[in-house]
Protein backbone atom coordinates (compact mmCIF):
# COMPACT_ATOMS: atom_id res chain seq x y z
CA UNK A 1 0.00 0.00 0.00
CA UNK A 2 1.18 3.47 -0.86
CA UNK A 3 1.92 6.51 1.22
CA UNK A 4 -1.69 8.23 -0.18
CA UNK A 5 -3.85 4.87 0.62
CA UNK A 6 -2.17 4.72 4.22
CA UNK A 7 -4.23 7.62 4.46
CA UNK A 8 -7.68 5.91 4.09
CA UNK A 9 -8.29 4.17 7.65
CA UNK A 10 -11.95 3.43 7.81
CA UNK A 11 -13.75 2.96 10.80
CA UNK A 12 -16.07 0.31 9.20
CA UNK A 13 -13.82 -2.42 7.53
CA UNK A 14 -16.00 -4.62 5.01
CA UNK A 15 -16.53 -8.19 6.09
CA UNK A 16 -15.15 -9.42 2.91
CA UNK A 17 -11.83 -6.65 1.96
CA UNK A 18 -9.83 -6.18 4.61
CA UNK A 19 -7.68 -3.58 2.76
CA UNK A 20 -10.03 -1.35 1.42
CA UNK A 21 -8.89 1.71 1.03
CA UNK A 22 -11.72 4.09 0.47
CA UNK A 23 -10.53 7.00 -2.10
CA UNK A 24 -12.77 9.72 -0.10
CA UNK A 25 -11.11 9.28 3.83
CA UNK A 26 -7.74 8.95 1.31
CA UNK A 27 -8.68 12.29 -0.32
CA UNK A 28 -9.64 14.04 3.18
CA UNK A 29 -7.27 13.03 4.95
CA UNK A 30 -4.34 14.95 2.55
CA UNK A 31 -6.41 17.59 2.58
CA UNK A 32 -5.95 18.15 5.81
CA UNK A 33 -2.48 17.29 5.89
CA UNK A 34 -1.13 20.10 3.03
CA UNK A 35 -3.42 23.29 5.10
CA UNK A 36 -2.02 21.79 8.75
CA UNK A 37 1.77 21.78 6.70
CA UNK A 38 1.21 26.02 5.90
CA UNK A 39 3.39 24.54 2.64
CA UNK A 40 -0.08 23.96 -0.18
CA UNK A 41 0.00 25.68 -3.51
CA UNK A 42 -2.84 25.65 -5.93
CA UNK A 43 -3.54 22.70 -8.43
CA UNK A 44 -6.16 22.76 -11.18
CA UNK A 45 -7.08 20.24 -13.96
CA UNK A 46 -9.07 20.84 -16.93
CA UNK A 47 -10.46 18.78 -19.24
CA UNK A 48 -11.73 19.69 -22.63
CA UNK A 49 -14.22 17.61 -24.84
CA UNK A 50 -16.39 17.97 -27.65
CA UNK A 51 -16.91 21.62 -29.14
CA UNK A 52 -14.68 23.15 -26.58
CA UNK A 53 -16.47 22.25 -23.54
CA UNK A 54 -13.93 22.98 -20.48
CA UNK A 55 -14.42 21.62 -16.71
CA UNK A 56 -12.08 22.67 -14.17
CA UNK A 57 -11.63 20.96 -11.17
CA UNK A 58 -9.62 22.84 -8.18
CA UNK A 59 -8.21 21.63 -5.08
CA UNK A 60 -4.66 21.93 -3.07
CA UNK A 61 -1.50 19.87 -2.50
CA UNK A 62 1.73 20.21 -1.45
CA UNK A 63 4.45 22.60 -2.70
CA UNK A 64 7.09 21.22 -4.99
CA UNK A 65 9.91 19.82 -3.54
CA UNK A 66 9.14 20.06 0.21
CA UNK A 67 9.44 16.31 0.52
CA UNK A 68 5.71 15.80 -0.75
CA UNK A 69 6.14 15.08 -4.49
CA UNK A 70 5.48 10.96 -4.65
CA UNK A 71 2.76 11.61 -2.17
CA UNK A 72 1.33 14.69 -4.34
CA UNK A 73 1.89 12.33 -7.31
CA UNK A 74 -0.18 9.58 -5.59
CA UNK A 75 -3.49 11.97 -4.95
CA UNK A 76 -2.71 13.63 -8.38
CA UNK A 77 -2.81 10.44 -10.69
CA UNK A 78 -6.50 9.00 -8.67
CA UNK A 79 -8.09 12.01 -9.28
CA UNK A 80 -7.29 13.15 -12.86
CA UNK A 81 -8.32 9.49 -13.67
CA UNK A 82 -11.93 10.13 -12.10
CA UNK A 83 -12.24 13.32 -13.60
CA UNK A 84 -11.35 11.93 -16.83
CA UNK A 85 -14.07 9.43 -16.65
CA UNK A 86 -16.81 11.93 -15.00
CA UNK A 87 -16.23 14.57 -17.48
CA UNK A 88 -14.79 13.15 -20.32
CA UNK A 89 -11.96 14.83 -22.33
CA UNK A 90 -9.84 14.45 -25.40
CA UNK A 91 -6.88 17.31 -24.18
CA UNK A 92 -5.64 17.31 -20.05
CA UNK A 93 -4.57 20.76 -18.72
CA UNK A 94 -2.66 20.34 -15.18
CA UNK A 95 -1.98 24.03 -13.48
CA UNK A 96 -0.13 23.13 -10.40
CA UNK A 97 3.82 21.57 -9.70
CA UNK A 98 5.67 20.58 -12.85
CA UNK A 99 6.44 17.31 -11.14
CA UNK A 100 2.58 16.41 -11.69
CA UNK A 101 2.37 17.52 -15.31
CA UNK A 102 5.03 15.32 -16.30
CA UNK A 103 4.34 12.43 -14.49
CA UNK A 104 0.73 12.48 -15.78
CA UNK A 105 1.90 13.29 -19.34
CA UNK A 106 3.97 10.13 -19.16
CA UNK A 107 1.12 8.20 -17.91
CA UNK A 108 -1.26 9.03 -20.96
CA UNK A 109 1.11 8.77 -23.08
CA UNK A 110 1.64 5.55 -25.51
CA UNK A 111 3.38 2.60 -23.38
CA UNK A 112 2.22 4.51 -19.97
CA UNK A 113 0.35 3.14 -17.28
CA UNK A 114 -2.65 5.11 -18.30
CA UNK A 115 -2.23 4.79 -22.18
CA UNK A 116 -5.65 2.66 -22.54
CA UNK A 117 -7.64 5.98 -21.16
CA UNK A 118 -6.11 8.24 -23.58
CA UNK A 119 -6.69 5.77 -26.93
CA UNK A 120 -10.41 5.17 -25.78
CA UNK A 121 -10.90 8.35 -25.41
CA UNK A 122 -9.08 9.99 -28.45
CA UNK A 123 -11.34 7.28 -30.11
CA UNK A 124 -14.52 8.49 -28.44
CA UNK A 125 -13.64 12.12 -29.21
CA UNK A 126 -11.83 11.40 -32.35
CA UNK A 127 -8.76 13.55 -31.93
CA UNK A 128 -5.05 13.15 -30.65
CA UNK A 129 -5.17 12.82 -26.84
CA UNK A 130 -3.08 14.81 -25.16
CA UNK A 131 -1.57 16.42 -21.75
CA UNK A 132 -0.46 20.13 -21.46
CA UNK A 133 0.79 22.05 -17.81
CA UNK A 134 0.89 25.47 -17.12
CA UNK A 135 1.01 27.48 -13.77
CA UNK A 136 -2.56 27.16 -12.17
CA UNK A 137 -3.37 30.90 -13.12
CA UNK A 138 -3.45 30.54 -17.06
CA UNK A 139 -5.36 27.11 -16.93
CA UNK A 140 -8.75 28.16 -19.00
CA UNK A 141 -11.93 28.85 -17.70
CA UNK A 142 -14.84 26.26 -17.51
CA UNK A 143 -17.55 26.02 -20.69
CA UNK A 144 -20.14 23.51 -19.10
CA UNK A 145 -23.23 22.39 -21.21
CA UNK A 146 -25.82 20.72 -20.14
CA UNK A 147 -29.05 19.35 -21.66
CA UNK A 148 -32.69 19.06 -21.00
CA UNK A 149 -33.78 15.63 -21.57
CA UNK A 150 -36.22 13.47 -21.25
CA UNK A 151 -40.10 13.14 -19.03
CA UNK A 152 -42.49 13.47 -22.04
CA UNK A 153 -45.13 10.91 -21.37
CA UNK A 154 -47.61 11.37 -23.77
CA UNK A 155 -48.39 9.56 -26.63
CA UNK A 156 -47.70 5.57 -27.19
CA UNK A 157 -43.89 5.14 -26.21
CA UNK A 158 -41.51 2.17 -26.03
CA UNK A 159 -38.72 1.94 -23.68
CA UNK A 160 -35.89 -0.27 -23.69
CA UNK A 161 -32.93 -0.75 -21.32
CA UNK A 162 -29.96 -3.41 -23.15
CA UNK A 163 -27.83 -4.82 -20.49
CA UNK A 164 -24.63 -6.87 -20.55
CA UNK A 165 -26.61 -10.00 -19.28
CA UNK A 166 -30.82 -9.18 -20.03
CA UNK A 167 -32.47 -6.70 -22.30
CA UNK A 168 -35.69 -4.89 -20.71
CA UNK A 169 -38.75 -3.22 -22.45
CA UNK A 170 -41.99 -1.55 -21.34
CA UNK A 171 -44.61 0.14 -23.30
CA UNK A 172 -45.90 3.49 -21.44
CA UNK A 173 -48.85 4.91 -22.72
CA UNK A 174 -49.41 8.67 -21.51
CA UNK A 175 -47.34 7.72 -18.72
CA UNK A 176 -48.73 4.23 -17.53
CA UNK A 177 -46.82 1.14 -18.11
CA UNK A 178 -49.05 -1.25 -19.76
CA UNK A 179 -46.03 -3.87 -20.27
CA UNK A 180 -42.86 -5.10 -19.28
CA UNK A 181 -40.34 -7.77 -20.28
CA UNK A 182 -36.76 -8.99 -19.75
CA UNK A 183 -35.38 -11.55 -21.63
CA UNK A 184 -31.73 -13.03 -20.85
CA UNK A 185 -29.12 -12.61 -23.39
CA UNK A 186 -25.46 -12.19 -24.30
CA UNK A 187 -24.18 -9.32 -26.30
CA UNK A 188 -20.67 -8.94 -25.14
CA UNK A 189 -20.00 -12.72 -27.20
CA UNK A 190 -22.04 -11.90 -29.87
CA UNK A 191 -20.11 -11.14 -32.86
CA UNK A 192 -22.58 -10.93 -35.61
CA UNK A 193 -24.49 -7.31 -35.54
CA UNK A 194 -27.29 -8.80 -36.93
CA UNK A 195 -27.96 -10.32 -33.52
CA UNK A 196 -28.15 -6.77 -31.86
CA UNK A 197 -30.55 -6.01 -34.31
CA UNK A 198 -32.75 -8.90 -34.01
CA UNK A 199 -32.46 -9.20 -30.37
CA UNK A 200 -33.56 -5.35 -29.87
CA UNK A 201 -36.03 -5.14 -32.57
CA UNK A 202 -37.95 -8.09 -31.14
CA UNK A 203 -38.03 -6.47 -27.57
CA UNK A 204 -39.50 -3.32 -29.71
CA UNK A 205 -42.06 -5.86 -31.43
CA UNK A 206 -43.48 -7.32 -27.92
CA UNK A 207 -43.73 -4.04 -26.26
CA UNK A 208 -45.63 -2.72 -29.71
CA UNK A 209 -47.58 -5.63 -29.56
CA UNK A 210 -49.28 -4.10 -26.68
CA UNK A 211 -50.58 -0.84 -28.08
CA UNK A 212 -52.23 1.01 -30.59
CA UNK A 213 -49.61 2.22 -32.40
CA UNK A 214 -46.18 3.12 -31.69
CA UNK A 215 -45.47 7.41 -31.45
CA UNK A 216 -41.94 7.05 -30.01
CA UNK A 217 -39.36 4.93 -29.06
CA UNK A 218 -36.49 5.46 -26.21
CA UNK A 219 -33.30 3.14 -25.14
CA UNK A 220 -30.94 3.08 -22.69
CA UNK A 221 -27.34 1.32 -22.99
CA UNK A 222 -24.27 1.19 -21.56
CA UNK A 223 -21.28 2.56 -22.86
CA UNK A 224 -20.72 6.10 -24.80
CA UNK A 225 -23.11 7.09 -27.79
CA UNK A 226 -23.11 10.85 -29.50
CA UNK A 227 -26.30 11.42 -31.46
CA UNK A 228 -27.71 8.07 -31.23
CA UNK A 229 -24.50 6.32 -32.46
CA UNK A 230 -22.50 4.05 -30.16
CA UNK A 231 -18.58 5.26 -29.75
CA UNK A 232 -17.68 2.49 -27.27
CA UNK A 233 -19.70 0.23 -25.56
CA UNK A 234 -18.87 -2.98 -23.83
CA UNK A 235 -22.13 -4.31 -25.05
CA UNK A 236 -20.31 -4.53 -28.72
CA UNK A 237 -17.16 -5.76 -27.45
CA UNK A 238 -17.36 -9.13 -29.38
CA UNK A 239 -18.15 -7.15 -32.71
CA UNK A 240 -14.65 -6.84 -35.13
CA UNK A 241 -13.88 -3.27 -35.60
CA UNK A 242 -14.57 -3.27 -38.91
CA UNK A 243 -18.41 -3.83 -38.59
CA UNK A 244 -19.01 -2.08 -35.36
CA UNK A 245 -18.03 1.27 -37.89
CA UNK A 246 -19.81 -0.57 -40.83
CA UNK A 247 -23.21 -1.62 -39.07
CA UNK A 248 -23.19 -1.28 -34.99
CA UNK A 249 -21.92 2.89 -35.31
CA UNK A 250 -25.97 3.17 -37.29
CA UNK A 251 -27.34 0.20 -35.50
CA UNK A 252 -30.08 2.71 -33.55
CA UNK A 253 -30.39 4.43 -36.62
CA UNK A 254 -30.90 1.59 -38.40
CA UNK A 255 -33.70 0.93 -36.30
CA UNK A 256 -34.75 4.24 -36.48
CA UNK A 257 -35.89 3.54 -40.28
CA UNK A 258 -37.01 0.01 -39.41
CA UNK A 259 -39.84 1.95 -36.86
CA UNK A 260 -41.07 4.33 -39.28
CA UNK A 261 -38.31 7.21 -38.78
CA UNK A 262 -40.81 7.55 -35.25
CA UNK A 263 -38.56 10.12 -32.72
CA UNK A 264 -35.88 7.78 -31.14
CA UNK A 265 -33.36 8.39 -28.53
CA UNK A 266 -30.79 6.27 -27.28
CA UNK A 267 -28.44 7.11 -24.56
CA UNK A 268 -25.76 5.98 -21.85
CA UNK A 269 -27.87 3.86 -18.98
CA UNK A 270 -26.60 5.93 -16.05
CA UNK A 271 -27.87 9.45 -17.47
CA UNK A 272 -31.50 6.98 -17.83
CA UNK A 273 -30.91 6.09 -13.99
CA UNK A 274 -30.46 10.04 -12.95
CA UNK A 275 -33.37 10.76 -15.13
CA UNK A 276 -35.28 7.83 -13.49
CA UNK A 277 -34.50 9.44 -10.74
CA UNK A 278 -35.42 12.57 -10.83
CA UNK A 279 -39.11 11.93 -12.02
CA UNK A 280 -39.77 10.28 -9.01
CA UNK A 281 -38.23 12.36 -6.60
CA UNK A 282 -39.57 15.51 -8.60
CA UNK A 283 -36.13 17.13 -7.87
CA UNK A 284 -32.58 17.74 -9.35
CA UNK A 285 -29.01 17.19 -7.48
CA UNK A 286 -29.56 13.55 -8.12
CA UNK A 287 -26.50 10.92 -8.86
CA UNK A 288 -28.20 7.71 -10.28
CA UNK A 289 -26.37 4.61 -9.48
CA UNK A 290 -27.19 1.21 -11.37
CA UNK A 291 -25.46 -1.73 -10.46
CA UNK A 292 -25.73 -4.12 -13.19
CA UNK A 293 -23.57 -6.09 -15.29
CA UNK A 294 -21.49 -3.08 -14.68
CA UNK A 295 -21.55 0.01 -12.83
CA UNK A 296 -23.65 2.71 -14.70
CA UNK A 297 -23.66 6.39 -13.34
CA UNK A 298 -26.04 9.38 -14.39
CA UNK A 299 -26.49 12.99 -12.92
CA UNK A 300 -28.97 15.50 -13.03
CA UNK A 301 -28.37 19.07 -11.93
CA UNK A 302 -29.87 21.08 -9.08
CA UNK A 303 -32.02 22.91 -11.82
CA UNK A 304 -32.97 19.03 -13.43
CA UNK A 305 -31.06 19.34 -16.46
CA UNK A 306 -28.35 16.30 -17.96
CA UNK A 307 -24.92 17.56 -18.28
CA UNK A 308 -22.70 16.87 -21.46
CA UNK A 309 -20.27 14.90 -18.86
CA UNK A 310 -19.25 10.97 -19.57
CA UNK A 311 -20.05 9.79 -16.33
CA UNK A 312 -18.79 6.87 -16.95
CA UNK A 313 -18.62 5.47 -13.09
CA UNK A 314 -17.66 2.05 -14.05
CA UNK A 315 -13.70 3.55 -14.16
CA UNK A 316 -13.85 5.71 -11.81
CA UNK A 317 -11.22 5.05 -8.89
CA UNK A 318 -13.10 4.26 -5.44
CA UNK A 319 -10.22 2.32 -3.61
CA UNK A 320 -6.60 3.73 -2.95
CA UNK A 321 -5.03 0.84 -2.51
CA UNK A 322 -2.47 -0.62 -5.45
CA UNK A 323 -3.60 -4.12 -4.68
CA UNK A 324 -6.86 -3.51 -5.13
CA UNK A 325 -9.20 -5.93 -7.51
CA UNK A 326 -8.54 -4.89 -11.17
CA UNK A 327 -10.75 -4.24 -13.94
CA UNK A 328 -10.37 -6.29 -16.46
CA UNK A 329 -11.22 -4.33 -19.76
CA UNK A 330 -8.78 -1.03 -18.41
CA UNK A 331 -6.50 -2.97 -16.23
CA UNK A 332 -6.68 -0.18 -13.30
CA UNK A 333 -7.39 -1.44 -9.86
CA UNK A 334 -9.90 0.03 -7.52
CA UNK A 335 -12.62 1.20 -10.47
CA UNK A 336 -16.49 1.43 -9.31
CA UNK A 337 -16.94 -1.39 -11.79
CA UNK A 338 -15.51 -4.19 -9.11
CA UNK A 339 -17.25 -2.44 -6.22
CA UNK A 340 -20.79 -1.73 -7.71
CA UNK A 341 -21.92 -4.60 -10.12
CA UNK A 342 -22.41 -8.18 -10.81
CA UNK A 343 -18.82 -8.15 -11.14
CA UNK A 344 -18.56 -7.40 -7.39
CA UNK A 345 -21.25 -9.80 -6.31
CA UNK A 346 -19.06 -12.68 -8.27
CA UNK A 347 -15.98 -11.35 -7.03
CA UNK A 348 -17.19 -11.39 -3.45
CA UNK A 349 -18.76 -14.33 -3.58
CA UNK A 350 -15.26 -16.28 -3.94
CA UNK A 351 -13.81 -14.43 -0.59
CA UNK A 352 -17.32 -15.64 1.24
CA UNK A 353 -16.84 -19.33 0.56
CA UNK A 354 -20.01 -19.59 -2.26
CA UNK A 355 -18.86 -22.08 -4.97
CA UNK A 356 -20.29 -20.85 -8.07
CA UNK A 357 -21.69 -23.01 -10.81
CA UNK A 358 -18.43 -21.32 -13.77
CA UNK A 359 -21.27 -23.12 -16.33
CA UNK A 360 -23.83 -20.08 -15.65
CA UNK A 361 -24.29 -17.67 -17.27
CA UNK A 362 -23.98 -13.95 -15.69
CA UNK A 363 -27.70 -13.81 -14.66
CA UNK A 364 -27.85 -17.50 -13.52
CA UNK A 365 -25.08 -16.52 -11.68
CA UNK A 366 -26.71 -13.45 -9.54
CA UNK A 367 -29.98 -15.47 -9.45
CA UNK A 368 -28.47 -18.58 -7.35
CA UNK A 369 -26.64 -16.41 -4.96
CA UNK A 370 -29.08 -14.32 -4.69
CA UNK A 371 -31.55 -17.23 -3.85
CA UNK A 372 -28.77 -17.89 -1.06
CA UNK A 373 -29.42 -14.37 0.37
CA UNK A 374 -33.30 -14.65 0.41
CA UNK A 375 -32.64 -18.61 2.19
CA UNK A 376 -31.04 -16.70 5.13
CA UNK A 377 -27.36 -17.76 4.35
CA UNK A 378 -24.69 -15.60 6.25
CA UNK A 379 -21.83 -15.57 3.96
CA UNK A 380 -24.23 -14.65 0.74
CA UNK A 381 -25.41 -11.57 3.33
CA UNK A 382 -21.29 -10.54 3.81
CA UNK A 383 -21.67 -10.19 0.44
CA UNK A 384 -24.12 -7.02 0.25
CA UNK A 385 -23.16 -6.02 3.50
CA UNK A 386 -19.82 -5.48 1.88
CA UNK A 387 -21.32 -3.70 -1.22
CA UNK A 388 -23.06 -1.10 1.12
CA UNK A 389 -20.15 0.15 2.93
CA UNK A 390 -18.42 0.69 0.12
CA UNK A 391 -20.68 2.40 -1.58
CA UNK A 392 -21.32 4.70 1.73
CA UNK A 393 -17.51 5.78 1.42
CA UNK A 394 -18.55 5.67 -2.67
CA UNK A 395 -20.86 8.25 -2.29
CA UNK A 396 -18.80 10.52 0.02
CA UNK A 397 -16.19 10.73 -2.75
CA UNK A 398 -18.39 11.09 -5.75
CA UNK A 399 -20.05 14.25 -3.22
CA UNK A 400 -16.01 15.47 -4.04
CA UNK A 401 -17.83 15.85 -7.79
CA UNK A 402 -20.91 16.16 -7.93
CA UNK A 403 -23.46 18.44 -6.04
CA UNK A 404 -25.84 16.09 -4.62
CA UNK A 405 -29.58 15.87 -2.66
CA UNK A 406 -30.30 12.28 -3.87
CA UNK A 407 -28.74 9.42 -4.75
CA UNK A 408 -30.44 6.46 -6.51
CA UNK A 409 -29.84 3.13 -6.72
CA UNK A 410 -30.87 0.58 -8.92
CA UNK A 411 -30.38 -2.18 -11.14
CA UNK A 412 -30.17 -6.42 -10.75
CA UNK A 413 -28.24 -6.34 -7.80
CA UNK A 414 -30.27 -4.62 -5.75
CA UNK A 415 -32.74 -6.74 -6.56
CA UNK A 416 -34.69 -8.77 -3.12
CA UNK A 417 -33.25 -8.08 0.25
CA UNK A 418 -29.69 -6.88 -0.85
CA UNK A 419 -31.00 -3.82 -1.66
CA UNK A 420 -32.27 -2.87 1.61
CA UNK A 421 -29.23 -4.20 2.89
CA UNK A 422 -27.04 -1.93 0.39
CA UNK A 423 -28.57 0.83 1.73
CA UNK A 424 -28.66 0.45 5.31
CA UNK A 425 -25.25 -0.32 5.07
CA UNK A 426 -24.27 2.85 3.09
CA UNK A 427 -25.96 4.85 5.46
CA UNK A 428 -24.20 4.04 8.17
CA UNK A 429 -20.71 4.74 6.86
CA UNK A 430 -22.25 8.41 5.80
CA UNK A 431 -23.41 8.47 9.23
CA UNK A 432 -20.31 7.38 11.04
CA UNK A 433 -17.52 8.73 8.89
CA UNK A 434 -19.45 11.84 6.84
CA UNK A 435 -21.94 13.34 9.51
CA UNK A 436 -22.22 16.53 7.44
CA UNK A 437 -22.85 14.60 3.83
CA UNK A 438 -25.57 12.37 6.06
CA UNK A 439 -27.65 15.48 6.53
CA UNK A 440 -27.75 16.89 2.99
CA UNK A 441 -27.93 13.82 1.24
CA UNK A 442 -30.81 10.93 0.98
CA UNK A 443 -30.46 7.68 -0.42
CA UNK A 444 -33.24 6.06 -2.04
CA UNK A 445 -34.44 2.68 -3.39
CA UNK A 446 -37.37 2.29 -5.32
CA UNK A 447 -39.47 -0.35 -5.50
CA UNK A 448 -39.19 -3.60 -6.79
CA UNK A 449 -40.79 -3.26 -9.64
CA UNK A 450 -38.80 0.24 -10.44
CA UNK A 451 -35.74 -1.30 -9.74
CA UNK A 452 -35.60 -4.01 -12.57
CA UNK A 453 -37.10 -1.74 -15.03
CA UNK A 454 -37.40 1.55 -14.20
CA UNK A 455 -34.94 2.57 -16.60
CA UNK A 456 -36.54 1.07 -19.91
CA UNK A 457 -39.76 3.03 -18.37
CA UNK A 458 -37.69 6.12 -17.61
CA UNK A 459 -35.92 5.82 -21.23
CA UNK A 460 -39.35 6.06 -22.95
CA UNK A 461 -39.36 9.19 -22.07
CA UNK A 462 -36.69 10.56 -24.02
CA UNK A 463 -37.88 11.33 -27.33
CA UNK A 464 -39.90 14.71 -28.23
CA UNK A 465 -43.20 13.66 -30.02
CA UNK A 466 -43.78 16.43 -32.42
CA UNK A 467 -47.51 17.66 -32.13
CA UNK A 468 -49.69 16.97 -35.00
CA UNK A 469 -51.36 20.32 -36.73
Amino acid sequence: MNEFASLAKPSIVPPLHNGFAPASLAVREFLKAVEESGRGTDLVIALERSGGQISVYRTRCFEEGGGNDELNWQFAERLVKFLLWRSGGWRIIIGGPESIGRRIDVAYSPGGIRSWDADFMGKVYERPFTVEFTEPGKVPEPNEGTVALGGHLDGCRIGFDLGASDRKVSAVIDGETVYTEEVVWDPRNATDPDYHFNEINSALKAAAAKMPRVDAIGGSAAGIYVNNRPRAASLFRGVPSDLFESRIANLFLDLKKEWGNVPFEVVNDGEVTALAGAMTLKDGAVLGIALGSSEAGGYVTPTGEITTWLNELAFCPVDVNPDAPVDEWSGDYGCGVQYFSQQAVFRLASEARIEVDPTLGPAEKLKWVQSLLQAGNENARQIWKTIGIYLGYGIAHYANFYDLRHVLILGRVTSGEGGSIILNEARDVLGREFPELAEGIKLHLPDESSRRVGQAVAAASLPVIEKRE
